[in-house]
């Protein structure tokens, strides 16, 4: 039996820069944060002459080549596993849909459950490069890197992204007292809502293609935004990240009508008149969780809880995809 986990994440600055339809012209850079909440992937030899895959549904195969679930499929094509006497499953601690990366999370889960099968070891920059390959190249999902990336790594980690796909990470320089007041002080609520990512980012990737100038130019200043919110965290000013999250908020709304709705607006305000500094919603937008920097956290909790949103707690994960048995 292998059982893989994969961290989710939360978007710290510079969230959108990381599609190829941006970065492949311009460069893009975020800061993205691993979280402990987990798609976890079980891996293990059956005694019968079929696959058999479990995720929302369950399927039983002779070849890979049937399997309905494309990333299963072009995984296991990629990996190059031959035979069909295997089982994989699927879970997750927070449903998919809701903007803390699933998608990136499972797909490198799954990669590395089976390199692991094979024997075979892979580093992280691999197995985020093939997770990648797999969804943008391979499946062409109008999607961007970082949650692959940064499910693989792990950390509070900054990505670079090259004209030529070339993807830089390495770890925000934070002090050890700011990381943990950041991890106390940063909360999480679920709006209720899932959505698609690539539903909410086709219209960005369409957009950036054709060299729209009011994309592009909000693109510019969520990069910019983003070295900000590096400098910020790095000098330990949190009150200046939480400014600058807000303002990151503000802008990321006017990129697409679906990134929010009236309702989120509302739970937003909510919080911002109930002591949170800053906030945004996770992820591309549409849905899933709003995220809030704060210093009464009694007070934003209660206000929240109040309007029917629930919270997850959470803390930073510092592994990336792990294997925890095998």
């Amino acid at each position: 039996m292998i059982i893989v986990r994969s961290p989710l994440r939360v978007s710290i600055g510079g969230g959108g820069t990381d599609l190829p339809s941006y970065y492949r012209k311009f460069g893009g850079f975020l800061i993205a944060a691993a979280i402990d909440k987990y798609v976890y992937v079980t891996l293990h030899q059956t005694f019968v002459d079929e696959m058999i895959i479990k995720y929302s549904k369950m399927e039983r195969v002779a070849s890979f080549h049937q399997i309905e679930h494309p990333i299963i499929r072009e995984a296991i094509k990629l990996v190059g596993i031959l035979n069909s006497n295997i089982e994989i499953t699927s879970m997750a601690d927070i449903p998919a849909g809701t903007g803390l990366g699933s998608s990136g999370s499972f797909t490198t889960a799954l990669l590395k459950a089976l390199y692991t099968y094979k024997k075979h070891t892979i580093h992280p920059k691999e197995l985020a490069e093939q997770a990648c390959h797999i969804e943008i190249d391979i499946l062409k999902e109008p999607i961007g890197k970082q949650d692959q990336y940064i499910a693989s790594y792990g950390g509070i980690t900054c990505f670079e992204f090259h004209k030529d796909d070339k993807v830089h990470a390495y770890p925000l320089k934070i002090s050890e007292e700011v990381l943990y007041s950041l991890e106390d002080n940063l909360l999480l609520f679920f709006t209720g809502y899932s959505r698609s990512a690539s539903s909410v980012l086709k219209d960005q990737h369409e957009r950036s293609i054709k060299d729209d100038k009011e994309m592009l130019e909000n693109l510019h200043f969520i990069k910019q935004l983003g070295y900000e919110i590096k400098a910020a965290l790095e000098r330990g000013d949190l009150h200046g990240f939480a400014r600058l999250m807000n303002e990151h908020w503000e802008k990321k709304k006017k990129r697409t009508k679906e990134i929010s709705n009236s309702k989120i607006n509302e739970w937003y305000d909510l919080a911002m008149r109930n002591g949170a500094l800053g906030g945004k919603l996770i992820g591309a937008g549409g849905g899933g969780f709003l995220m809030f920097y704060t210093e009464d956290k009694t007070r934003v909790r209660h206000a929240m809880r109040s309007a029917g949103l629930r919270e997850v707690r959470f803390r930073f994960d510092f592994e990336g995809t792990k294997v925890i048995i095998s």
